[in-house]
């Protein structure tokens, strides 16, 4: 598919893990894509692996004047900007929650929250001349309980916030959605063997995610097939909002192994 065939993409946090990815398949699909990241020899390496369409950038999310550079640079370089994807955020604090201070929850909403409102307020202008769209990157923690509540609540930030600019801009043809991602086998992990075997029982499919399972999902609400879906959280979680299994007795019977016994 060619979905993208000269459009232009922004991505935020687009080094490696779900950024490169999405990167890499709107740019497979056709799009000119401006690849940021804080770690600038990898997001380097990723838009030259991606070839001449790609330009990577420094980016901090955090900062308005890095933020309205990118943006300037995209449209300077490929002459528009159609879609931006708001993938930067992190859990950053590390207290437990009632010891989490206030210089804690700043950091974590700045970076998650704020920073993601940054690129919007930064490319709108731009969005609105394409009609273009935003897609942001939430997770399964801003819509059911599952710890880091300076993050989670942070990432339900985002879902608000995105329902309402949906609303506000609606008129004006530009489209706002969020994929909100289950585990994610991303080098975060790297450092904790083991983990995401452990977290992989816990989803009705039987696996944590893959980088590429998001990035499909992006490119589908990215793309003109989206074309009337705005101001929607498109979970994509491997059906653990379900319910988690070792928590809830969620294993298929006897009688059905028996009938399956793949299983």
């Amino acid at each position: 598919m060619r979905r993208f065939e000269g459009r232009v993409a922004l991505v935020t946090a687009g080094a490696q893990g779900i950024g490169a990815a999405v990167a890499r398949r709107l740019a497979d699909e056709g799009a000119s894509v401006v690849v940021t990241d804080l770690q600038e020899e990898k997001v380097a390496e990723v838009a030259a692996g991606i070839g001449e369409q790609a330009l990577g950038l420094r980016l901090d999310v955090t900062s308005r004047d890095d933020v309205d550079a990118a943006v300037a640079a995209a449209v300077d370089r490929f002459g528009r900007l159609d879609v931006v994807v708001n993938n930067a955020g992190g859990c950053i604090v590390t207290s437990v929650p009632e010891d989490a201070t206030a210089e804690e929850w700043h950091r974590q909403l700045d970076l998650t929250l704020v920073g993601a409102s940054r690129c919007i307020q930064a490319a709108l202008p731009h969005l609105v001349r394409t009609r273009g769209n935003v897609v942001t990157i939430s997770s399964v923690n801003g819509l059911a309980a599952f710890g880091n509540i300076e993050y989670s609540a942070a990432k339900a930030g985002q879902i608000a916030m995105t329902v309402n600019y949906a609303a506000r801009y609606g008129e004006l043809g530009v489209r706002f959605n969020i994929v909100a991602p289950g585990t994610i086998r991303t080098p975060n992990w790297d450092n904790q063997p083991g983990t995401l075997e452990r977290f992989s029982k816990m989803y009705p499919l039987g696996r944590v995610g893959e980088p590429e399972d998001i990035a499909a999902a992006v490119a589908f609400l990215a793309s003109d097939d989206a074309a009337w879906i705005t101001g929607h959280t498109l979970p994509v979680e491997g059906g653990v909002l379900t319910g988690p299994r070792g928590e809830m007795n969620l294993t298929p019977s006897g009688s059905f192994k028996k009938e399956y016994p793949g299983l």
